[in-house]
């Protein structure tokens, strides 16, 4: 009766579940030994005889004071002394034979509670196992070979019949695994009714191609196979969040796991200070891919080599210092919408089409998705890249991350499958480690694939030599953009005006020239972001692109129809040169139709960072022509070794003002113009990699030195979105475009 210990009585107590108590009322049960308490017989009673009828049990009911005091006693104490039991009945007033059988029945009936309540968990537990036992035998009743996966057979087989179903099965495996290659490398359906000879000779081109698990080079013999999850050490594993969605063919979890690993891997050696795999040019500065090395060292990760002619590598690498932290760069790169906003001039569009890992430990370490973006160069003149890749970052220590990017095929529609042909990445990314004062260490390393003939003959040295997608222009803009956001974090902002604007006013300022920058790009290279309409017209030049468009919905934009042409062309001049020419609002005048020939005056001027030519500024027309409804100039610049940029757009006074207090730019119309300046790429300098060594840009007659100019224009055609356009409104923004070029032409001479 009283088996139960101090200690584990007291703790059944505090954990007791009243609901027990209610069941077993329910059932028939209720102690009287809380409340009540039996007046036990005397001795005389006892010994009274047989003929005698028993005298009645008498039942003495416990107040609820004397029921309180002795519950709260019991918990502290299931098993009092004979003093404790005194100084109860002293103080309860009851004897101490009615404390002692209390307690006695008090611990009877917990021991019975806790007996019946172990009876239901242990019902509950026989009852799942009678029904596992169920599905058990339903599964006998079906039995499937573990070797072929077929049906199993009653009683005994020969030995060569049973190999024959276990070839068989694989067979039927190695015949869809064919058909799905052949659906997706060659671009038609193959019939799984298909000659063997016709099978078994594809199966060898594509296993040269592809490998046996859909990629080449990336084999269990090299790269441990991750089955379930991202290995997190110590023999734990980390469970993808889903299978991945929207991608057909071979391609499964694990498979993606392995390119992904063997992309970070390769990256690695990429990045590596001294390493073979780049050889240095002669006076030390620019990197070379050394092709040889690469293809000993290195195995690809996203298959076979298109078979057409016309595909070109292009490989680069650049190591520079940024101020901002290895964490926050990994956020970013991470998420693809700030992704873009970081990269406005080299990213159209990007999102994110599946999260296969999201990371470990509230962390992006051992991040995975598969994301789809589009590369650009500010120009109409080069196409747009469209590439889908799986994105994977990794913390290799403390402060020290990477993330890499490795472009996949996903998608076996063949209407769609021209979409990512002409351009793929190889393993390409970056390495970032902290240093001090914020800033970190970055090593960017960018190596695609690309189809070159689709590339106009102008921009194909630039593309070649990797300032059109590499490295180099990668690093300038981190740069920039990170100087950037230290401008828009600082409490001091650096200004050289003395307009009296205050720090929120300048973050507006600098937020609505980010997205005047953004809008610009997009026109000119005709993201898929903005839903463009091409027009083919016969009176327009073959390198004017002219795009159109309706506006309704957008209040950062007027309302109509809006018009976007944009042509690119090689000036005779150097980009520095041509650079300060257009950004000087004194000299806006020879070119701007909108100074009406007079001299601009700007008005506030906000620097972006450190590099002279980085900044944003008002402009507005000069004391000669300043009327009380005078326009004002929104104007964005910026200078770096891969490129310049000048957008500005006119903007009306009282929306203006209202940013410059500080208020919402969001809500400001405006539509960008302007004008992207890139290097041009000397005759004879190695500026690429091929199959079959260094690629040289050739010489082009007359166009030696100078540099790359891109005009474009966005305008408003019509208010009404419905309203119609004309071939003489197209004819009038193309012949803008013409006469802005000659006025350039013309004011500055070649030098």
């Amino acid at each position: 009766m009283d088996g139960l210990g101090h200690g584990e009585m007291g703790l059944l107590v505090e954990n007791f579940d009243p609901n027990v108590v209610g069941r077993m009322r329910e059932n028939g049960y209720e102690s009287r030994s809380g409340s009540d308490n039996l007046d036990v017989a005397s001795g005389d009673d006892q010994d009274a005889g047989d003929d005698e009828p028993p005298r009645k049990k008498k039942y003495h009911r416990h107040t609820p004071n004397q029921i309180q005091e002795l519950e709260a006693f019991f918990k502290e104490c299931p098993h009092p002394d004979e003093k404790q039991r005194q100084e109860l009945s002293r103080r309860l007033g009851l004897e101490s034979k009615q404390i002692k059988f209390w307690f006695q029945n008090r611990r009877t009936q917990m021991k019975t509670q806790l007996e019946r309540h172990e009876n239901v968990i242990l019902r509950q537990e026989n009852e799942k196992l009678r029904m596992e036992n169920e599905m058990l035998k339903q599964t006998l009743g079906v039995p499937i070979c573990t070797n072929c996966g077929g049906p199993a057979v009653a009683g005994e087989i020969c030995y060569e019949q049973h190999q024959l179903r276990i070839e068989n099965a694989r067979l039927k495996d190695e015949l869809g695994r064919i058909c799905a290659l052949a659906n997706k490398f060659l671009g038609r359906p193959l019939s799984s009714s298909a000659s063997p000879s016709m099978l078994q000779g594809l199966n060898s081109n594509l296993e040269l191609a592809v490998g046996r698990n859909g990629f080449a080079g990336v084999s269990n013999s090299g790269i441990n196979t991750l089955p379930a999850g991202l290995d997190l050490g110590d023999g734990a594993m980390m469970p993808l969040l889903k299978p991945t969605m929207g991608l057909e063919g071979p391609l499964d979890r694990s498979t993606f796991l392995d390119v992904a690993v063997a992309a970070m891997d390769e990256l690695i050696k990429m990045a590596q200070v001294d390493s073979p795999l780049w050889i240095k040019s002669l006076d030390g500065g620019k990197e070379t891919l050394n092709h040889e090395e690469y293809i000993r060292t290195c195995s690809s990760c996203i298959g076979m080599k298109p078979s057409a002619s016309g595909y070109v590598t292009e490989a680069s690498r650049e190591t520079l210092m940024v101020i901002i932290s290895s964490v926050s760069l990994v956020d970013v790169l991470m998420d693809a919408e700030r992704w873009a906003d970081m990269f406005p001039s080299m990213i159209g569009r990007a999102e994110t089409i599946d999260v296969l890992s999201s990371g470990v430990g509230g962390t992006r370490n051992n991040a995975l998705q598969v994301m789809h973006a589009e590369f650009q160069v500010l120009s109409p003149l080069v196409p747009v890249r469209q590439v889908r890749f799986l994105r994977y970052c990794k913390q290799h220590a403390e402060g020290l991350w990477a993330v890499v990017d490795v472009s996949i095929d996903g998608s076996s529609d063949v209407s769609s499958s021209h979409l990512f042909s002409s351009c793929r990445r190889f393993p390409s990314g970056f390495v970032v480690q902290d240093l001090a004062d914020g800033y970190s260490k970055v090593t960017w390393v960018e190596h695609s694939e690309y189809d070159e003939s689709i590339v106009h003959h102008l921009f194909k040295p630039l593309v070649r030599s990797g300032l059109g997608f590499g490295a180099q222009r990668w690093v300038a803009a981190l740069q920039r953009q990170c100087e950037c956001l230290a401008v828009l974090m600082s409490s001091t902002m650096p200004s050289e005006d003395h307009t009296g604007i205050t720090p929120s006013g300048r973050k507006s300022m600098l937020k609505l020239a980010r997205r005047m920058m953004y809008n610009f790009c997009a026109g000119i290279c005709g993201s898929s972001i903005r839903k463009w309409d091409k027009l083919q017209l016969g009176n327009v030049g073959d390198d004017v692109i002219v795009l159109t468009r309706k506006n309704i919905n957008d209040p950062g934009e007027p309302p109509g129809i809006v018009l976007s042409a944009a042509t690119s062309l090689w000036m005779p001049v150097s980009q520095h040169r041509l650079f300060e020419f257009l950004q000087n609002e004194q000299m806006r005048c020879q070119w701007d139709i909108l100074s009406n020939g007079v001299p601009m005056q700007e008005m506030v001027r906000f620097a972006k960072g450190q590099e002279q030519g980085n900044y944003v500024s008002l402009l507005r027309g000069s004391a000669i022509n300043t009327t009380a409804n005078s326009m004002l100039i929104l104007q964005e610049t910026w200078n770096d070794v891969a490129g310049s940029l000048v957008v500005y757009a006119p903007v009306d006074i009282p929306a203006i003002g209202v940013v410059m207090n500080g208020g919402d730019p969001g809500y400001v119309a405006l539509l960008p113009s302007g004008f992207a300046i890139l290097p041009c790429v000397s005759a004879g300098q190695t500026v690429g990699e091929s199959s079959d060594g260094p690629l040289v840009k050739p010489h082009v007659e007359g166009y030696e030195g100078g540099c790359l100019l891109t005009v474009g224009f966005q305008i408003l055609l019509s208010s009404i979105p419905t309203a119609k356009l004309t071939v003489e409104s197209v004819e009038t923004v193309s012949n803008l475009i013409s006469c802005t070029i000659h006025k350039i032409k013309t004011s500055l001479p070649a030098t």
